[in-house]
């Protein structure tokens, strides 16, 4: 590994310095990486045109080489070149919810580089709500692909210090832009047939989908673990993700008999001399007696766990735990996406009470 000089710009994005926002995509536009915050995650981005910066992405972050990458784009008029064809869903969704944490996918054109789509006919394609990626696309003038900040496998950056701590050396530019705000990748809908197939829950929900464009099909490894002769056809469909150093284990059903097994599961891991873990919610942060206790959010506001999943797992990390205990949530609405992420960092470890 060839250990780069990486340069820390702290942007505002309230108030966003240009000249910052010039270097970096001059970086991107000479064949180098840059990570960068987006409503969703930071993201690790290159000239989504050129292959040799696109791989080193992949190379930054250890990340498997059949597991496709997003595009991510500025303005709609960008679209036309990127793809072979805009489905009628295509326009819909995009009316509705670009710029926002939403990817498309469609038949990619022929200017896509194969290493961004694993080899595969689609590309994955979105218009990001945030100022600062926005201004650093349009000065860049290519499209940049992006998959999360952070050493492949690892719980996602939600603050620049977590980019630090993984990918510092390893690429040429870090944004700190402050806290992301969604705090879960973004949805992937594959729209290339003729039923939209939800490929990865994310910022949008499957409920705000079928509002759009009617009936969504959810494939089946959004919940489930896949098979190893599974091809991804998004990211995180197939690989072990969001995991910190410690096992993580969910367990599901009705917070009386959730804090009961937790709490029973605590005391036999710290008989074995195990430092546990337990990452519960606002109101039943009281309920626990683990090492660390740490309130992942409000369970009437879904919103505030995603925002905190990541962030909540990388801290359990700082303070040294074997053994996590994470409740689980509901399926509806931005819950899919947790309970998505959660799965995964468990390794779908996952205990039914």
């Amino acid at each position: 590994m060839i250990c780069l000089n990486t340069e820390i710009l702290k942007i505002n994005a309230d108030n966003i310095d240009q000249e910052k926002i010039e270097f970096a995509a001059r970086i991107l536009r000479n064949g180098g990486t840059v990570a960068f915050p987006t409503e969703t995650v930071y993201g690790l981005g290159a000239n989504a045109l050129d292959e040799v910066a696109v791989r080193k992405i992949f190379h930054a972050k250890g990340r498997p080489a059949d597991n496709p990458l997003i595009v991510h784009i500025s303005d709609m008029k960008q679209l036309d070149r990127l793809v072979r064809e805009i489905p009628d869903n295509a326009i819909k969704l995009a009316e509705r919810f670009w710029p926002g944490p939403l990817t498309l996918i469609f038949k990619k054109s022929e200017i896509i580089p194969d290493v961004i789509s694993a080899g595969l006919e689609t590309v994955g394609i979105r218009f990001p709500s945030h100022p600062i990626a926005q201004e650093l696309i349009h000065a860049s003038h290519v499209p940049i692909a992006a998959p999360s900040a952070n050493v492949s496998g690892k719980p996602s950056p939600t603050i620049a210090q977590h980019v630090i701590d993984d990918l510092m050396g390893k690429v040429d530019v870090i944004i700190d832009g402050g806290s992301v705000k969604v705090g879960v990748e973004s949805t992937v809908l594959d729209i290339t047939g003729g039923i939209p197939v939800l490929l990865r829950p994310g910022g949008v929900t499957v409920e705000e989908l079928k509002s759009a464009v009617g009936e969504v099909m959810i494939d089946p490894v959004v919940l489930d673990k896949v098979t190893d002769h599974v091809i991804p056809r998004a990211p995180g469909m197939k690989y072990t993700h969001y995991s910190p150093k410690a096992q993580v284990i969910v367990v599901e059903g009705e917070d009386e008999k959730v804090i009961q097994k937790i709490n029973m599961l605590t005391e036999q891991s710290k008989k074995a001399g195990l430092k546990v873990g337990v990452m519960a919610m606002d109101h039943t942060l009281h309920c626990y007696h683990a090492d660390c206790i740490l309130s992942v959010g409000n369970k009437e506001l879904p919103s505030t766990i995603a925002a905190n999943l990541f962030y909540t797992l990388r801290e359990f990390d700082r303070a040294g735990v074997d053994i996590i205990y994470a409740q689980s949530v509901s399926e509806k609405g931005i819950g899919l996406a947790i309970r998505n992420r959660l799965n995964k960092a468990a390794g779908y470890n996952i205990i039914k009470v």
